[in-house]
């Protein structure tokens, strides 16, 4: 039987389910992520698109060519989309059980990582997004 995470918002009015492993996870630091998240950073693990199902109403914001999906009624982020992209990137922290095997493999923005952060040891690093230069 294939591995199927859960997850949903705060309120419950929108859950999915996300079969099989990610095919990455990641760390991000960019000025969208930090205002989305109210935090210094984004945690996020990328399943095809076909392997994820959700159930509930949501919206959507649109930054660029990114779509960043979030719960109607409880305004919870939950995963984002790009353009022309077969991913959906699930933010780790809106899974049920707790993400701890879902460690990620590289950062990104680390240029507006704060300096009270370290860098993830054996993860790559990038100084915007993952097409762009490693440091």
């Amino acid at each position: 039987m294939a591995l199927v995470r859960s997850g949903g918002c705060n309120c419950g009015a929108v859950r999915y389910r996300a079969a099989g492993n990610p095919t990455r996870t990641g760390l991000c630091h960019c000025q969208t992520c930090r205002r989305e998240t109210g935090s210094a950073f984004m945690t996020f693990a990328v399943w095809p698109s076909d392997a994820v199902r959700v159930t509930g109403e949501t919206s959507q914001w649109t930054s660029s060519t990114d779509h960043r999906t979030f719960c109607l009624s409880c305004g919870s982020t939950l995963f984002s989309s790009s353009d022309g992209s077969n991913e959906i990137e699930i933010r780790i922290g809106s899974l049920d059980d707790a993400p701890s095997t879902l460690t990620p493999q590289y950062e990104l923005w680390v240029l507006r990582r704060e300096h009270w952060l370290s860098a993830l040891q054996g993860t790559d690093q990038f100084e915007g997004n993952r097409d762009g230069a490693k440091v």
